[in-house]
C-alpha cells in the first residue's frame, strides 16, 4: 500500500485537532516549486533542515559548557535535539501538527553563533550600527538568504508557517519581519518556544551538576527539585549518578505535563477552532499551570545564579568574548584575509554584515583556530 502526499494531507487533517495548523492549509512557499509526491510540505521542510550546513555545524557550538570542557555536555545541536522531543510529546498529546513543530524546533537556533549566548551578545555590541545581530533573525537570514543548495533561489524556500514559526519565537518578533507575520504564530510554534525553555533548564541543571559546578545540596534551594526528590526517595546530599539522571527525568516529565494540561485548558477556555483563531488570539494559548510557571522562573533564577554566573563558565566567556572581538575587528580592517566566497559578498550585504555572517556560522573550534592564526 502506498500512501501518496495526497493521502497523507487526508489523513493528517482527519486526525489533527482543529486549532492545529494542517499541511494542506499552508500558505505556501515564496517561490513556486513542485511538491514532493510521498511528504508532505512540512516533511519536506523538515528535511532541508536537516541537510544544511549550518544544522551540522550546530554539533560544535555551546550550549553552556564548551566542547572542549568533555564530550557529555550539551550542544546546541542536542539541545535542538532534546527540545523537538519536548515539542513532539506536546503536540501530540494537543493533536498538533507534529511535523511542523518539529521542522520549528529543529531550525530554532540555527542563527546562534559560536559561544552561544556570549556569542550573540558580543556579535550585536559589534554590530550596533550596523543593525546589530540576534539570533532569530540569523536564523531566518540562514533559511531564507544564506544557504544556497537549489538554482532557482537563495535559502531552502521553506513554507511560510515554518518561518513564522521563528519569526515569532520568544514572543518577540524578529526585526524586519514584523509586517510579514503577524499574531501569536502557530499553537506549535507557541509549543516549540515553552518547549525550549523546559529543555534548556533541566538539561541545563544536568551538566551543570554533571560538571561539578553546581553541588547537589544547592539543589534543596530550590522548592520543586527538594519536592521531585523527596517523592521519588532521592538524597540530595550525595545524588550519585542514576539519581541525578532519575531526577532531570522527573523534572522534564513535570514541565511536560504541566504544559499539556495548562495549554488544554487555555484551548478549552478560549474556544478556539482554527489555527487563523489561535494567530489571532489576544495572547498566547501554549503556557504551563500558574504552580508550574512559579516552579521554572524560580530554577531559571538558580541557574543563573549559581551556573550561567560560575567563575568557571564567566571564564570561558571572557575567551569567546576576546577571539570574536578579535576576528571582526582583524577582518573588517583587513577584508583580504577573509575567504573569497565572503569578500564575494561585501558588496552586496556591506562589509560589516558579510564579516558578521561568516563569524557567526563558525564552531566554537573554528572561530578559536582562526583567532590563533591571526593572533598567534
Amino acid at each position: 500500500m502506498l500512501f501518496p502526499r495526497e493521502t497523507l494531507l487526508e489523513l493528517e487533517a482527519a486526525r489533527l485537532a482543529p486549532y492545529a495548523q494542517k499541511a494542506r492549509d499552508t500558505r505556501g512557499r515564496m517561490h513556486p516549486e513542485p511538491e514532493s509526491s510521498f511528504r508532505t510540505p512540512y516533511q519536506k521542510d523538515r528535511d532541508r533542515i536537516l541537510h544544511t550546513t549550518a544544522f551540522r555545524r550546530l554539533e560544535y557550538k555551546t550550549q553552556v559548557l564548551p566542547g572542549w570542557a568533555g564530550d557529555y555536555y550539551r550542544t546546541r545541536l542536542t539541545h535542538t535535539l532534546e527540545v523537538a522531543q519536548v515539542s513532539r510529546s506536546i503536540a501530540r498529546a494537543l493533536g498538533l501538527n507534529e511535523d511542523l513543530t518539529e521542522a520549528i524546533a529543529l531550525s530554532h537556533d540555527l542563527g546562534h553563533p559560536p559561544f552561544g549566548h556570549t556569542g550573540e551578545k558580543v556579535l550585536h555590541e559589534l554590530m550596533k550600527d550596523h543593525g546589530g545581530f540576534e539570533h532569530n533573525a540569523q536564523a531566518l537570514r540562514i533559511l531564507t538568504h544564506l544557504e544556497v543548495r537549489y538554482p532557482g533561489f537563495r535559502g531552502l524556500n521553506l513554507t511560510y508557517e515554518v518561518l513564522e514559526g521563528i519569526a515569532t519565537h520568544e514572543a518577540a518578533y524578529v526585526p524586519g519581519f514584523k509586517e510579514q507575520y503577524q499574531g501569536q504564530g502557530t499553537l506549535e510554534a507557541q509549543v516549540v518556544d515553552l518547549s525550549d525553555a523546559i529543555a534548556y533548564a533541566a538539561h541545563d541543571l544536568d551538566d551543570g551538576l554533571r560538571a561539578g559546578l553546581l553541588r547537589p545540596e544547592e539543589l534543596l534551594d530550590v522548592p520543586l527539585l527538594k519536592a521531585l526528590a523527596q517523592e521519588e526517595g532521592l538524597d540530595l546530599l550525595r545524588l550519585p549518578e542514576l539519581e541525578r539522571r532519575v531526577l532531570v527525568r522527573q523534572l522534564l516529565g513535570y514541565f511536560i505535563t504541566a504544559a499539556i494540561e495548562a495549554t488544554h485548558a487555555r484551548l478549552e477556555r478560549a474556544q478556539v477552532h482554527s489555527a487563523e483563531a489561535v494567530r489571532h488570539h489576544p495572547s498566547r494559548l501554549a503556557t504551563l499551570t500558574e504552580e508550574a510557571e512559579a516552579a521554572l522562573k524560580e530554577l531559571k533564577a538558580f541557574l543563573l545564579e549559581r551556573f550561567y554566573r560560575h567563575p568557571e563558565v564567566l571564564r570561558e566567556r571572557l575567551k569567546a568574548e576576546t577571539a570574536l572581538e578579535g576576528l571582526f575587528r582583524a577582518y573588517t580592517r583587513y577584508p583580504e584575509t577573509l575567504p573569497k566566497e565572503v569578500q564575494g559578498r561585501i558588496l552586496e550585504e556591506g562589509l560589516e554584515r558579510a564579516v558578521c555572517d561568516y563569524i557567526a556560522g563558525m564552531t566554537d573550534r573554528y572561530a578559536l583556530e582562526a583567532y590563533r592564526r591571526l593572533f598567534p
